[in-house]
Protein backbone atom coordinates (compact mmCIF):
# COMPACT_ATOMS: atom_id res chain seq x y z
CA UNK A 1 0.00 0.00 0.00
CA UNK A 2 1.45 3.38 -1.06
CA UNK A 3 2.09 6.19 1.39
CA UNK A 4 -0.32 8.36 -0.62
CA UNK A 5 -3.17 5.87 -0.22
CA UNK A 6 -2.46 5.49 3.49
CA UNK A 7 -2.58 9.26 3.90
CA UNK A 8 -5.81 9.56 1.86
CA UNK A 9 -7.49 6.79 3.83
CA UNK A 10 -6.50 8.50 7.07
CA UNK A 11 -7.85 11.88 5.94
CA UNK A 12 -11.13 10.45 4.68
CA UNK A 13 -11.46 8.44 7.87
CA UNK A 14 -11.15 11.56 10.00
CA UNK A 15 -13.66 13.50 7.89
CA UNK A 16 -16.06 10.56 7.89
CA UNK A 17 -15.97 10.44 11.67
CA UNK A 18 -16.45 14.19 12.05
CA UNK A 19 -18.88 15.05 9.24
CA UNK A 20 -20.64 11.91 8.04
CA UNK A 21 -24.41 12.22 7.56
CA UNK A 22 -26.91 9.39 7.40
CA UNK A 23 -27.99 8.42 3.91
CA UNK A 24 -31.63 8.95 3.02
CA UNK A 25 -32.77 6.87 0.03
CA UNK A 26 -35.96 8.85 -0.47
CA UNK A 27 -36.25 10.71 -3.78
CA UNK A 28 -39.02 12.93 -2.50
CA UNK A 29 -38.25 16.58 -1.72
CA UNK A 30 -40.30 19.15 0.07
CA UNK A 31 -40.55 22.13 -2.26
CA UNK A 32 -37.24 23.94 -1.60
CA UNK A 33 -37.33 27.72 -1.44
CA UNK A 34 -33.66 28.42 -0.72
CA UNK A 35 -31.03 26.48 -2.68
CA UNK A 36 -27.24 26.58 -2.74
CA UNK A 37 -25.38 25.08 -5.71
CA UNK A 38 -21.64 24.39 -5.47
CA UNK A 39 -19.72 24.69 -8.79
CA UNK A 40 -16.31 25.96 -7.66
CA UNK A 41 -14.59 22.91 -9.11
CA UNK A 42 -15.28 23.61 -12.79
CA UNK A 43 -13.63 25.77 -15.44
CA UNK A 44 -15.58 28.41 -17.37
CA UNK A 45 -16.58 26.11 -20.22
CA UNK A 46 -17.69 23.31 -17.90
CA UNK A 47 -19.80 25.72 -15.88
CA UNK A 48 -21.46 27.24 -18.94
CA UNK A 49 -22.15 23.80 -20.42
CA UNK A 50 -23.96 22.86 -17.23
CA UNK A 51 -26.27 25.84 -16.90
CA UNK A 52 -29.13 23.42 -17.55
CA UNK A 53 -29.02 22.43 -13.85
CA UNK A 54 -29.80 25.99 -12.79
CA UNK A 55 -32.54 26.24 -15.41
CA UNK A 56 -34.05 22.95 -14.22
CA UNK A 57 -34.13 24.15 -10.61
CA UNK A 58 -35.85 27.40 -11.60
CA UNK A 59 -38.34 25.65 -13.86
CA UNK A 60 -39.19 23.06 -11.21
CA UNK A 61 -39.31 25.59 -8.36
CA UNK A 62 -40.07 28.98 -9.99
CA UNK A 63 -40.04 30.89 -6.70
CA UNK A 64 -36.81 29.44 -5.34
CA UNK A 65 -33.78 31.56 -4.48
CA UNK A 66 -30.52 30.15 -5.87
CA UNK A 67 -27.08 30.92 -4.49
CA UNK A 68 -24.24 29.75 -6.73
CA UNK A 69 -20.78 29.16 -5.29
CA UNK A 70 -18.33 29.62 -8.16
CA UNK A 71 -14.56 30.01 -8.46
CA UNK A 72 -12.28 32.90 -9.48
CA UNK A 73 -11.76 31.21 -12.85
CA UNK A 74 -15.36 30.44 -13.80
CA UNK A 75 -17.54 33.11 -12.19
CA UNK A 76 -17.20 35.66 -15.07
CA UNK A 77 -19.55 33.51 -17.13
CA UNK A 78 -22.42 33.82 -14.68
CA UNK A 79 -22.12 37.31 -13.18
CA UNK A 80 -25.46 38.35 -14.69
CA UNK A 81 -27.06 34.96 -15.17
CA UNK A 82 -30.84 35.17 -14.92
CA UNK A 83 -31.11 31.84 -13.10
CA UNK A 84 -28.90 32.98 -10.21
CA UNK A 85 -30.13 35.18 -7.38
CA UNK A 86 -26.79 35.44 -5.60
CA UNK A 87 -23.21 34.66 -6.57
CA UNK A 88 -20.42 33.87 -4.14
CA UNK A 89 -16.83 33.44 -5.33
CA UNK A 90 -15.03 30.81 -3.30
CA UNK A 91 -11.30 31.49 -3.19
CA UNK A 92 -9.19 29.39 -0.82
CA UNK A 93 -6.44 32.01 -0.86
CA UNK A 94 -8.83 34.62 0.54
CA UNK A 95 -9.85 32.55 3.57
CA UNK A 96 -6.94 33.94 5.59
CA UNK A 97 -8.44 37.43 5.31
CA UNK A 98 -10.85 38.11 8.22
CA UNK A 99 -13.39 40.03 6.14
CA UNK A 100 -13.62 37.34 3.48
CA UNK A 101 -13.63 34.52 6.04
CA UNK A 102 -16.50 36.17 7.91
CA UNK A 103 -18.53 36.54 4.71
CA UNK A 104 -17.84 32.88 3.92
CA UNK A 105 -18.98 31.72 7.37
CA UNK A 106 -22.06 33.94 7.23
CA UNK A 107 -23.08 32.54 3.84
CA UNK A 108 -22.79 28.91 4.91
CA UNK A 109 -24.53 29.50 8.25
CA UNK A 110 -27.68 30.64 6.49
CA UNK A 111 -30.49 28.11 6.40
CA UNK A 112 -30.94 26.34 3.06
CA UNK A 113 -33.58 23.85 2.04
CA UNK A 114 -31.29 22.18 -0.48
CA UNK A 115 -27.59 21.98 -1.37
CA UNK A 116 -26.53 20.48 -4.72
CA UNK A 117 -23.11 19.54 -6.08
CA UNK A 118 -23.36 18.82 -9.84
CA UNK A 119 -20.69 16.61 -11.38
CA UNK A 120 -19.43 16.14 -14.92
CA UNK A 121 -15.99 14.59 -15.45
CA UNK A 122 -14.48 14.70 -11.97
CA UNK A 123 -15.47 14.72 -8.31
CA UNK A 124 -14.28 17.53 -6.06
CA UNK A 125 -13.71 16.81 -2.38
CA UNK A 126 -13.68 20.57 -1.72
CA UNK A 127 -17.10 21.05 -3.30
CA UNK A 128 -18.48 18.08 -1.40
CA UNK A 129 -17.12 19.46 1.86
CA UNK A 130 -18.59 22.89 1.16
CA UNK A 131 -21.99 21.26 0.67
CA UNK A 132 -21.58 19.58 4.03
CA UNK A 133 -20.63 22.89 5.67
CA UNK A 134 -23.78 24.48 4.24
CA UNK A 135 -26.59 24.61 6.76
CA UNK A 136 -28.93 22.66 4.48
CA UNK A 137 -31.80 20.31 5.24
CA UNK A 138 -30.98 18.14 2.21
CA UNK A 139 -27.64 17.64 0.42
CA UNK A 140 -27.56 16.04 -3.03
CA UNK A 141 -24.25 14.81 -4.38
CA UNK A 142 -22.50 12.03 -6.31
CA UNK A 143 -22.23 8.54 -4.87
CA UNK A 144 -19.76 7.81 -7.62
CA UNK A 145 -18.74 8.65 -11.18
CA UNK A 146 -18.47 6.12 -14.03
CA UNK A 147 -18.40 3.20 -11.62
CA UNK A 148 -15.78 4.69 -9.32
CA UNK A 149 -17.12 5.34 -5.80
CA UNK A 150 -16.95 8.84 -4.38
CA UNK A 151 -14.80 8.50 -1.27
CA UNK A 152 -16.55 11.50 0.29
CA UNK A 153 -20.13 10.45 -0.48
CA UNK A 154 -20.70 10.33 3.28
CA UNK A 155 -21.00 14.13 3.18
CA UNK A 156 -24.40 13.81 1.43
CA UNK A 157 -27.65 12.39 2.68
CA UNK A 158 -29.01 11.99 -0.88
CA UNK A 159 -26.49 10.15 -3.04
CA UNK A 160 -26.73 9.60 -6.79
CA UNK A 161 -24.46 7.42 -8.90
CA UNK A 162 -23.54 9.28 -12.10
CA UNK A 163 -22.36 7.16 -15.01
CA UNK A 164 -21.47 8.63 -18.41
CA UNK A 165 -20.71 5.14 -19.73
CA UNK A 166 -24.42 4.49 -20.17
CA UNK A 167 -24.66 7.36 -22.68
CA UNK A 168 -21.09 7.93 -23.95
CA UNK A 169 -22.05 10.37 -26.71
CA UNK A 170 -24.57 12.47 -24.79
CA UNK A 171 -23.92 16.16 -24.23
CA UNK A 172 -22.75 17.40 -20.84
CA UNK A 173 -25.71 19.79 -20.75
CA UNK A 174 -28.01 16.77 -20.58
CA UNK A 175 -25.85 14.42 -18.50
CA UNK A 176 -25.26 16.94 -15.74
CA UNK A 177 -28.97 16.75 -14.96
CA UNK A 178 -28.55 13.12 -13.85
CA UNK A 179 -27.64 14.34 -10.37
CA UNK A 180 -31.09 15.95 -9.89
CA UNK A 181 -33.39 14.00 -12.22
CA UNK A 182 -34.15 11.32 -9.61
CA UNK A 183 -35.78 14.05 -7.52
CA UNK A 184 -38.10 15.24 -10.29
CA UNK A 185 -35.88 18.20 -11.21
CA UNK A 186 -35.51 18.41 -14.99
CA UNK A 187 -35.75 20.55 -18.09
CA UNK A 188 -36.14 19.89 -21.79
CA UNK A 189 -34.02 22.94 -22.66
CA UNK A 190 -30.33 22.05 -22.51
CA UNK A 191 -29.00 25.29 -23.98
CA UNK A 192 -26.60 27.44 -22.01
CA UNK A 193 -27.19 31.04 -20.95
CA UNK A 194 -25.20 34.23 -20.53
CA UNK A 195 -27.34 37.17 -19.58
CA UNK A 196 -26.09 40.48 -20.97
CA UNK A 197 -27.69 43.91 -20.68
CA UNK A 198 -27.85 47.24 -22.53
CA UNK A 199 -24.48 48.30 -21.13
CA UNK A 200 -22.86 45.20 -22.62
CA UNK A 201 -24.63 45.75 -25.94
CA UNK A 202 -23.47 49.37 -26.01
CA UNK A 203 -19.87 48.25 -25.59
CA UNK A 204 -20.32 45.70 -28.37
CA UNK A 205 -22.00 48.15 -30.75
CA UNK A 206 -19.28 50.75 -30.14
CA UNK A 207 -16.63 48.20 -31.11
CA UNK A 208 -18.57 47.14 -34.20
CA UNK A 209 -18.89 50.76 -35.33
CA UNK A 210 -15.12 51.14 -35.04
CA UNK A 211 -14.28 48.21 -37.29
CA UNK A 212 -17.27 47.88 -39.60
CA UNK A 213 -18.23 50.35 -42.30
CA UNK A 214 -21.22 49.73 -44.53
CA UNK A 215 -24.48 47.87 -43.97
CA UNK A 216 -23.77 44.93 -46.29
CA UNK A 217 -20.56 43.78 -44.62
CA UNK A 218 -20.56 40.47 -42.82
CA UNK A 219 -19.13 40.36 -39.28
CA UNK A 220 -17.16 37.22 -38.35
CA UNK A 221 -15.53 36.57 -35.00
CA UNK A 222 -12.78 34.08 -34.26
CA UNK A 223 -11.15 32.73 -31.13
CA UNK A 224 -7.79 31.25 -32.12
CA UNK A 225 -6.44 30.40 -28.66
CA UNK A 226 -7.13 27.58 -26.22
CA UNK A 227 -5.80 26.68 -22.80
CA UNK A 228 -4.83 23.20 -23.99
CA UNK A 229 -2.32 23.06 -26.84
CA UNK A 230 -3.91 19.96 -28.49
CA UNK A 231 -7.12 22.01 -28.81
CA UNK A 232 -5.49 24.71 -30.93
CA UNK A 233 -6.05 24.63 -34.68
CA UNK A 234 -3.07 25.89 -36.69
CA UNK A 235 -2.72 29.70 -36.74
CA UNK A 236 -1.54 29.48 -40.35
CA UNK A 237 -4.78 27.67 -41.19
CA UNK A 238 -6.81 30.37 -39.46
CA UNK A 239 -5.00 32.99 -41.56
CA UNK A 240 -5.59 31.05 -44.78
CA UNK A 241 -9.26 30.63 -43.87
CA UNK A 242 -9.66 34.35 -43.21
CA UNK A 243 -7.94 35.20 -46.50
CA UNK A 244 -10.25 32.88 -48.43
CA UNK A 245 -13.35 34.25 -46.74
CA UNK A 246 -12.21 37.82 -47.40
CA UNK A 247 -11.75 37.02 -51.09
CA UNK A 248 -15.24 35.49 -51.31
CA UNK A 249 -17.35 37.83 -49.16
CA UNK A 250 -17.58 41.45 -48.03
CA UNK A 251 -16.45 40.72 -44.49
CA UNK A 252 -14.74 42.22 -41.47
CA UNK A 253 -13.11 40.03 -38.80
CA UNK A 254 -12.46 40.38 -35.10
CA UNK A 255 -10.57 38.23 -32.62
CA UNK A 256 -11.61 37.54 -29.04
CA UNK A 257 -9.20 36.54 -26.31
CA UNK A 258 -7.26 37.60 -23.25
CA UNK A 259 -3.68 38.49 -22.44
CA UNK A 260 -3.03 34.73 -22.29
CA UNK A 261 -3.64 34.63 -26.06
CA UNK A 262 -1.27 37.51 -26.92
CA UNK A 263 1.23 35.39 -28.87
CA UNK A 264 -1.46 33.82 -31.02
CA UNK A 265 -3.25 37.12 -31.62
CA UNK A 266 -0.02 38.89 -32.54
CA UNK A 267 0.86 36.15 -35.00
CA UNK A 268 -2.49 36.56 -36.74
CA UNK A 269 -2.27 40.34 -36.76
CA UNK A 270 1.26 40.42 -38.21
CA UNK A 271 0.67 37.80 -40.89
CA UNK A 272 -2.77 38.72 -42.21
CA UNK A 273 -2.98 41.05 -45.22
CA UNK A 274 -5.81 43.18 -43.83
CA UNK A 275 -6.77 44.79 -40.53
CA UNK A 276 -8.51 42.68 -37.90
CA UNK A 277 -10.44 44.04 -34.91
CA UNK A 278 -9.27 42.96 -31.45
CA UNK A 279 -11.80 42.48 -28.64
CA UNK A 280 -9.37 41.51 -25.90
CA UNK A 281 -9.67 41.17 -22.11
CA UNK A 282 -13.36 42.02 -22.15
CA UNK A 283 -16.03 40.92 -19.70
CA UNK A 284 -17.78 37.70 -20.65
CA UNK A 285 -21.24 39.34 -21.02
CA UNK A 286 -19.66 41.91 -23.37
CA UNK A 287 -18.12 39.11 -25.44
CA UNK A 288 -21.49 37.36 -25.59
CA UNK A 289 -23.16 40.61 -26.66
CA UNK A 290 -20.63 41.09 -29.47
CA UNK A 291 -20.97 37.53 -30.71
CA UNK A 292 -24.76 37.92 -30.68
CA UNK A 293 -24.38 40.75 -33.22
CA UNK A 294 -22.14 38.70 -35.52
CA UNK A 295 -22.92 36.67 -38.61
CA UNK A 296 -20.62 33.78 -37.74
CA UNK A 297 -18.27 32.76 -34.95
CA UNK A 298 -15.43 30.25 -35.35
CA UNK A 299 -13.39 28.89 -32.47
CA UNK A 300 -11.31 26.10 -31.03
CA UNK A 301 -12.69 23.82 -28.35
CA UNK A 302 -12.27 26.17 -25.38
CA UNK A 303 -14.22 28.34 -22.91
CA UNK A 304 -15.22 31.04 -25.41
CA UNK A 305 -16.75 28.32 -27.57
CA UNK A 306 -19.30 27.86 -24.78
CA UNK A 307 -19.82 31.62 -24.53
CA UNK A 308 -20.67 31.71 -28.24
CA UNK A 309 -22.87 28.70 -27.69
CA UNK A 310 -25.21 30.76 -25.52
CA UNK A 311 -26.08 32.98 -28.49
CA UNK A 312 -28.23 32.24 -31.50
CA UNK A 313 -25.43 33.08 -33.92
CA UNK A 314 -24.19 30.44 -36.38
CA UNK A 315 -21.08 28.85 -34.92
CA UNK A 316 -18.33 26.47 -36.03
CA UNK A 317 -16.37 24.69 -33.31
CA UNK A 318 -13.10 22.96 -34.28
CA UNK A 319 -12.35 19.84 -32.24
CA UNK A 320 -9.33 17.62 -31.70
CA UNK A 321 -8.96 15.28 -28.68
CA UNK A 322 -12.31 16.02 -27.07
CA UNK A 323 -15.56 14.28 -27.99
CA UNK A 324 -17.73 17.02 -29.56
CA UNK A 325 -20.90 15.04 -28.89
CA UNK A 326 -20.15 15.57 -25.21
CA UNK A 327 -18.90 19.15 -25.30
CA UNK A 328 -19.92 21.03 -28.45
CA UNK A 329 -22.61 23.71 -28.00
CA UNK A 330 -26.05 22.43 -28.87
CA UNK A 331 -28.89 24.13 -30.66
CA UNK A 332 -29.86 25.58 -34.02
CA UNK A 333 -26.96 26.80 -36.19
CA UNK A 334 -24.35 25.11 -33.98
CA UNK A 335 -21.84 23.09 -36.02
CA UNK A 336 -18.63 21.26 -35.21
CA UNK A 337 -15.80 19.65 -37.15
CA UNK A 338 -13.63 16.78 -35.97
CA UNK A 339 -11.64 14.14 -37.81
CA UNK A 340 -9.43 12.64 -35.13
CA UNK A 341 -7.61 13.50 -31.93
CA UNK A 342 -5.21 15.53 -34.07
CA UNK A 343 -7.00 18.83 -34.60
CA UNK A 344 -4.85 19.82 -37.59
CA UNK A 345 -6.18 16.95 -39.63
CA UNK A 346 -9.08 19.33 -40.23
CA UNK A 347 -8.21 21.25 -43.39
CA UNK A 348 -8.87 24.85 -44.30
CA UNK A 349 -11.22 23.65 -47.04
CA UNK A 350 -13.20 21.64 -44.46
CA UNK A 351 -13.93 24.80 -42.49
CA UNK A 352 -14.28 27.02 -45.54
CA UNK A 353 -16.90 24.74 -47.12
CA UNK A 354 -18.96 24.82 -43.95
CA UNK A 355 -18.58 28.61 -43.77
CA UNK A 356 -19.86 28.90 -47.34
CA UNK A 357 -22.94 26.84 -46.52
CA UNK A 358 -23.71 29.05 -43.53
CA UNK A 359 -22.88 32.39 -45.19
CA UNK A 360 -24.77 31.72 -48.40
CA UNK A 361 -27.94 32.54 -46.51
CA UNK A 362 -26.35 35.44 -44.61
CA UNK A 363 -25.01 37.00 -47.83
CA UNK A 364 -28.47 37.06 -49.34
CA UNK A 365 -29.89 38.65 -46.21
CA UNK A 366 -27.27 41.42 -46.20
CA UNK A 367 -27.67 42.19 -49.91
CA UNK A 368 -31.45 42.53 -49.77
Amino acid sequence: MSQRKIFDDLVYGVFRKLFSVKENNSRELEKPEKIIVIRQHNQLGDLLAGISVLRALKETYPNCHITLVASPSNYPGVIKNKFIDRLFIFDKKQLIKPEYFNSFVKLFKEEYDLAVVPVTVSISFTSNLLARFANAKVRIGPAGLDGKPNKSMFLFDRRVAVDWRKHPDSNVAERILDIVRPFGINTSNYSSEITFDEEDLTEAESFINEIKHGGNILLIGLHVGAGKIPNRWSLKKYIELMEKLSAEYPVVFYLTGSSADNDEIEFIRKNITFKVGLFIDKKIPEVAALISRSDLFISNDTGIMHVAGTTGVPQISIFGPTNPFNWAPIGHNKFFLRKSELIDEITVDDVFSLCKNILSVKKEEHLV
